[in-house]
């Protein structure tokens, strides 16, 4: 394939702002989907995307398009190239992103195998804190330069479109001009076809330099064809071809049937499929230079291939491309199946599950309560959700999950360090002698009739306000619909930035400003440095026993609040024993709240008809000796709906 004849690039976007909607539209005018098997989400395969209607997985697909006509002549354009353009096709890779802040390592992933960006923005929300995230992540890759940002404003057939507005937010994120901004409407398709043919006309074709590219070993002698450097930006495994992994290739060719090698881990393999994505796997004769595809490569080895590898010739291995930073885990949790038999079964779900998610890491721990199990870090609180979901859907495991947590740096009296994962390994607090928890600078965009109810959650959630910046237009300039939600919309919108503790963020953060600010306030974050925290465990206890997938690490002055809510709620949703039982919350060696559970009630008499009284006494007594035993003796039986229950705030 002719390089000239290639655009590589992705789509960028907060969540919902209609990424998958475009990429349909698009797979429907270059006829790369047939009409009969075209649905909606159609590159979201995961059961789980269908059913939330978001992105988990990045998807690539090759679309081949052949321009009818020219497009309307802009800044930027190359009208020579339009003169040939109707002759010519067009290879146009396309990887669709995830919109999430959980899945920003996807994005970043995304981005370094392609040449160009369409930044999308919802024309009836506008520009999201996310924006911002994916925006920078995209200049960070060199994506800002030769106009390979292309600026999209999107749902223009919308009632509540407010299309004047939102170019101007654009045009101050972008610093760009009005008629730079394309507007589509990803439903209808108007505006698509012409986008295809900007991406064509702004985004420049792939580059492959012989210059850069020199075998490992000096002393081989060079020959260009047969070097090969191939970025290895996400895979998967199957279980009869092993892993397939997903490459972008910045020099050489590779076929059928080479003999190649991963840079980093030092893995031969030879290839035993090559191909494309349409968006199904299609196997090719070859994958050139420029080209996105796949890999077959039989391996079935853990831990052998990895994102940021590089696939080189095994004959004449070239060096490593730069690759990706490590992802840094925000949340940990405990995972152990609820049948110890299982802990096999739900090591080996978690080997496969890492090869087609690399971004979650895990290692074998062990309770005293719980068994054997495994403590895995998370990239956020839906990244733990949609992780423990597919277990059970994939696998069919039933599963314990601890109360998430993040990581604590613990200082004791003794002057060692120490880092703490699990709240049920936090030392007491006579132990400690310093506790520093990692903080997360934020920014939060929100239309200011909501600034007053935000103010009032980041002061609960111990956050420090920065810097806030106008965003938008005023609101005399705005556009005021007749409806409510429309005059929001047409609200001057301000830009926080905050800092607060990762542990005031992860708890319940996310849905207490969608819910004060009705969804409007969107909301990105970065670690930063850790600080000094004032915090303890809390302890849950029922019938006298620590439940550990119940322990947390919260403030101080939180403790009495946290511990009553904790306790009322699992004796909500705790069904009920056989025997009455104490569930009690312990914080600072005392007990700081206590309710009791009513046991079960069986008439033990109800079959006996007349007689004697004293023989129902004799039974009744006996019952009551036994229930005195069984609450000595009798263990809790939790469900695995109420480790579900207690892990999500605010459900019953």
């Amino acid at each position: 394939m002719n390089l000239k004849n290639i655009r590589n690039f992705s789509i960028i976007a907060h969540i919902d702002h209609g990424k998958s909607t475009l990429a349909d539209r698009m797979l429907e005018i270059t006829h790369t989907v047939e009409a009969r098997k075209m649905r909606d989400q159609v590159l979201d395969s995961m059961e789980l995307e269908r059913e939330r209607g978001i992105t988990i997985k990045m998807q690539p697909v090759r679309m081949e398009y052949t321009p009818s006509q020219p497009s309307p002549k802009g800044k930027g354009q190359a009208p020579s190239l339009w003169g040939r353009a109707g002759d010519e096709v067009y290879v146009l890779n396309l990887i669709d992103t995830p919109g999430h802040v959980d899945f920003s390592y996807e994005v970043s992933r995304a981005l370094k195998a392609v040449e160009g960006s369409i930044l999308l923005v919802d024309s009836t929300q506008g520009v999201q804190a996310q924006t911002l995230t994916v925006l920078s992540a995209a200049r960070g890759e060199g994506q800002e330069e030769a106009k390979k940002i292309i600026s999209v404003i999107t749902k223009i057939d919308s009632p509540l479109a407010r299309i004047s507005e939102v170019k101007e937010e654009v045009i101050k994120l972008l610093n760009c001009r009005a008629d730079e901004i394309l507007e589509i409407s990803g439903r209808t398709g108007e505006g698509v076809e012409n986008l295809l043919k900007e991406i064509i006309q702004r985004v420049p074709p792939p580059r492959t330099s012989q210059s850069e590219v020199r075998p490992t070993n000096p002393s081989d002698l060079f020959r260009p064809q047969d070097i090969l450097q191939a970025l290895v930006f996400d895979f998967k495994y199957s279980n009869h071809r092993g892993v397939i992994v997903f490459v972008r290739v910045f020099h050489g060719e590779i076929k059928k049937g080479d003999n190649l090698i991963f840079a980093v881990s030092g893995e031969k393999f030879i290839a035993l499929e090559v191909g494309t994505f349409s968006p199904e796997e299609t196997a090719r004769e070859n994958l050139s230079g420029g080209e996105i595809g796949y890999i077959v490569t039989g391996i079935k080895k853990p831990g052998i291939a990895s994102v940021g590898d590089t696939v080189t010739k095994y004959q004449n291995p070239s060096k490593a491309l730069p690759g990706y930073m490590k992802p840094v885990p925000v949340v940990w949790a405990s995972i152990f199946p609820e049948d110890a038999d299982d802990f096999a079964e739900l090591k080996l779900s978690l080997g496969k599950l890492s090869l087609s998610d690399s971004s979650f890491s895990y290692e074998e721990e062990s309770s005293g309560s719980l068994g054997k199990g495994f403590r895995a870090g998370f990239l956020g609180m839906l990244h733990l959700e949609i992780i423990t979901e597919r277990l059970r859907r994939e696998f069919n495991l039933n599963l314990v999950i601890t109360t998430p947590s993040i990581i604590y740096e613990i200082i004791n009296n003794n002057n060692q360090k120490q880092k703490i994962y699990s709240p049920y390994f936090f030392p007491d607090d006579g132990n400690i002698k310093t506790v520093l928890e990692p903080w997360v600078t934020a920014k939060i965009i929100t239309p200011v009739s909501y600034l007053g109810n935000i103010m009032q959650i980041l002061f609960d959630h111990e956050a420090e306000v920065g810097e806030t910046e106008n965003f938008g237009l005023n609101k005399s300039e705005g556009f005021v619909g007749q409806t409510e939600q429309g005059s929001v919309l047409g609200d001057n919108k301000v830009l926080l930035s905050v800092s607060m503790p990762l542990r005031e963020l992860m708890r319940n953060f996310f849905n207490e400003l969608k819910s004060v600010s009705s969804g409007y306030a969107s909301i990105s974050y970065n670690l930063i440095a850790s600080r000094e925290a004032d915090v303890t465990r809390l302890d849950i206890l029922a019938a006298d026993e620590i439940v550990p997938a119940f322990s947390k690490v919260i403030s101080k002055k939180r403790v009495e609040e946290e511990a009553k809510k904790s306790v009322e709620k699992l004796k909500a949703i705790l069904p009920r024993q056989m025997f009455t039982l104490k569930i009690q919350g312990k914080a600072f060696g005392r007990i700081i709240s206590s309710a009791t559970l009513s046991g079960m009630k069986k008439d033990v008499t109800a079959h006996m008809y007349g007689g004697d009284i004293t023989r129902k006494m004799k039974l009744r007594e006996k019952q009551k000796k036994g229930k005195k035993k069984m609450k000595e003796r009798g263990r809790v039986n939790i469900p695995q709906e109420v480790f579900l229950k207690m892990m999500r705030s605010g459900e019953n």
